[in-house]
């Protein structure tokens, strides 16, 4: 819907409230100073199914068209916002797409705005309660839910994929800006040709082109090690080429600057590390300021700077982010770098869910790399973990002696949500979380800001959706059966109305459920004593596979502290990163895991699902990598070896655990065992209802014991 006739004072009072002025202002900005902001709607459809007394929605598809304020102080921390090429106004301009949820009938929403951060641009997991049924939770309590791109590296690959436009830095004569920059071909399988960007999730993102195809110039390299902390071994500049040589190519094959050819081609045994001159940097942080202001305009405007309506206009009170892994890290970079405070001074989200997400985001550095991380052969030295990891403002990191934590800005500007962090045991063992809970040198246990919470989902991997039926094994590729029976979906959904309730209604939320040093559920690695677990097996093409009897090996991610160079911003993981590989300053913070239970081996501390409260077996948060010569843990996988159905079979085995048989005595102790578990849950405030529901109608239905 257009606006034809608008009266004047009212299009710049909805400007200034969506684009940064105060209401406290006589005097309106300058047009020229003020971001202009463009709301585009290409369609409206109807979302399916019928909510509660919320009714119908529909699903709205469309795009932002916004400005970033070079000069003004809000945006002064994004890295080379200066070197941005600018429109006539002064302004840098960006885009994002988005896809809006929302009641047919607004009078009837809730006024809470959920924002779901896509992970690198996809929409996947949108709320689909034909496949989730408990996601229609949401919808049934009017939320308003949006996806918004805020990651400019993201290519348009289908449809599923949101992507932002972000500006592309200059120098100021207009020539190319070029500088280091280091990526990581990870090789799955025999290859001639490997594309860029490279990095085990990275892979699919817009590289960065090299400044020549050229590599025998200074700067350029490629090596080779088998694992992460072994030696690089150079491999001559005649062997290797920026060039395609797929198919009847042959090395050299065809120069490609988004190609790396090898001769001989590249071997899965080994992790190739590429460094060279990159050219043409793209502006990451403007990503953020984007989603500052789009969730800004949609929670307060009446109308675009063009006239246009805010389909959401009036009828936001309250707004919430979420992001999940790499989107999760996105939105604790987003509260680090003080983007909550929005343009005209208040709050941008009320309320903030990082989910499974320890580290922070590498979207503001020269030449970023937002969708990066670590995985397989995890890379110790990738951005997003060097900026500071305690919450408290005050927080001190005595390995590097810096000071102040990720709300340090927005206590400063008075604009802290209410905050939620979850973590998996994947987030202990590979992507260096502890440091959120104790100090650097991990002998204290951190005491978090009041408007904090930080919940362990107890005896989990990063991501799945549990059960029994979720476990896989490739004795290749794993050497457990890959999985954990013991999820974090429901748990997530529970604290996620959770937060709702004390955003909106002041009610305290469960309180954190964490390990800890004090009670000695926090411990180093190499302090965990598993039972004994053997005598098992598990099917694999329809046949029983022996799985080897449970070898616990205290293999686990380090965090060393870096230095990538003088014009690096290690504290705010932003600026421009010259010396890559980063060089080791001998330091290391220290990382400790959650003490597993002696008995069943599931994890002492945090909150419990209804899986590992009735186990069918012991879920592990970590396995290990079945390929010979590589020592690592598998990629983000946990592991599952269950229990012995009988006593006879669990002693005969020579199994220290105890049997399902001792546990419940039968099927209807089984079920028993996951009622009560579901209900004591439901009144921790830690299960919905639906969700406990569910539960005991899969115990029933499940073949444990005769």
């Amino acid at each position: 819907m257009r606006h034809t006739a608008i009266p004047s004072a009212l299009l710049a009072a909805a400007l200034l409230a969506a684009c940064g002025g105060s209401d406290n202002d006589d005097t309106p900005a300058p047009p020229a100073a003020t971001p202009q902001l463009k709301l585009s709607i290409t369609a409206t459809e109807d979302f399916p199914g019928s909510y509660g007394s919320v009714g119908a929605y529909e699903k709205l598809t469309g795009s932002i068209s916004g400005e970033v304020d070079p000069k003004d102080p809000k945006n002064a921390v994004i890295q080379d916002l200066a070197l941005a090429p600018v429109n006539a106004r002064g302004m840098v301009e960006y885009s994002a797409e988005f896809v809006l949820l929302k009641p047919k009938d607004m009078a009837k929403a809730s006024g809470v705005l959920r924002y779901d951060a896509p992970n690198r641009g996809n929409i996947l997991t949108m709320l689909n309660p034909a496949a989730t049924p408990s996601d229609a939770v949401y919808l049934e309590r009017g939320y308003v839910v949006l996806y918004s791109a805020w990651q400019g590296d993201v290519p348009k690959s289908n449809a599923a994929r949101l992507t932002a436009t972000v500006p592309v830095a200059k120098n100021a004569d207009g020539s190319s800006i070029t500088g280091t920059y280091r990526s990581e071909l990870v090789p799955s399988a025999a290859t001639p040709v490997m594309a860029l960007p490279g990095g085990v999730f990275n892979g699919s993102m817009i590289p960065y082109a090299p400044a020549s195809l050229d590599n025998t110039l200074p700067g350029y390299s490629l090596t080779r090690r088998v694992n992460e902390t072994d030696a690089r071994q150079l491999i001559p500049a005649s062997d290797w080429k920026f060039a395609d040589c797929s198919a009847a190519n042959a090395f050299p094959g065809t120069p490609d600057g988004s190609k790396v050819c090898l001769k001989g081609g590249f071997d899965p045994k080994y992790l190739y590390e590429l460094v060279y001159v990159a050219k043409d940097p793209k502006v990451m942080g403007v990503g953020l300021a984007a989603l500052r202001d789009t969730v800004s305009f949609f929670r307060k405007a009446q109308v675009d700077s063009a006239g246009t309506a805010n389909p959401l206009a009036g009828r936001i009170t309250h707004t919430i982010g979420q992001g999940t892994s790499q989107s999760g890290n996105a939105m604790k970079t987003f509260l680090h770098l003080g983007f909550n405070q929005a343009l005209d001074g208040g709050k941008v989200f009320d309320g903030l869910y990082a989910h499974v997400a320890a580290r922070q985001t590498n979207i503001n550095t020269r030449f970023a790399v937002p969708g990066g991380g670590g995985g397989l052969r995890t890379d110790h030295t990738a951005f997003g973990q060097t900026a500071p990891r305690g919450l408290a403002a005050d927080y001190l990191d005595d390995v590097s002696g810096r000071q102040g934590g990720v709300m340090k800005r927005c206590v400063a500007s008075n604009t802290c949500p209410r905050f939620f962090l979850g973590l998996s045991g994947t987030e202990f063992w590979q992507l260096q979380g502890s440091p959120v809970l104790t100090d650097a040198y991990g002998l204290r246990d951190l005491a978090q800001p009041d408007n904090a919470r930080i919940y362990y989902y107890a005896s989990t991997q990063h991501g799945g959706s549990g059960g029994t039926a979720s476990i896989a094994y490739a004795p290749t590729r794993n050497v457990y059966p890959a999985g954990t029976v013991v999820h974090f979906n429901d748990t997530f959904r529970a604290l996620f109305v959770a937060l709702e309730d004390w955003v909106v209604r002041g009610t305290e939320p469960p309180a954190s459920q964490v390990p800890k040093l004090a009670d000695g559920t926090l411990a180093r690695p190499d302090q965990l004593v598993f039972p004994t677990m053997k005598g098992l097996s598990w099917p694999v093409s329809g046949t029983a596979t022996a799985i080897p009897d449970f070898n616990y090996l205290a293999r686990y991610n380090g965090f060393p502290l870096f230095d990538f160079g003088p014009q690096y911003i290690p504290q705010d993981e932003s600026g421009i990163a010259t010396l890559l590989p980063p060089y080791y300053t001998g330091r290391d913070y220290a990382i400790l895991v959650p003490q597993v239970d002696p008995t069943t081996g599931l994890t002492r501390a945090g909150i419990k699902s209804v899986e590992a409260r009735a186990p069918l077996g012991t879920s592990i948060e970590f396995n290990y990598v079945a390929t010979p010569g590589i020592v690592d843990l598998s990629n983000l996988t946990g592991s599952f070896i269950p229990f012995h159905t009988t006593e006879a079979a669990r002693i005969a085995a020579g199994d220290t655990r105890p049997s399902l048989e001792s546990l419940y005595g039968t099927q209807a102790g089984y079920v028993a065992a996951v009622t009560t578990a579901a209900n004591q849950l439901v009144a921790e405030r830690l299960l919905l209802q639906r969700d406990a529901d569910l539960r005991i109608q899969q115990a029933q239905a499940a073949a444990v014991l005769p």
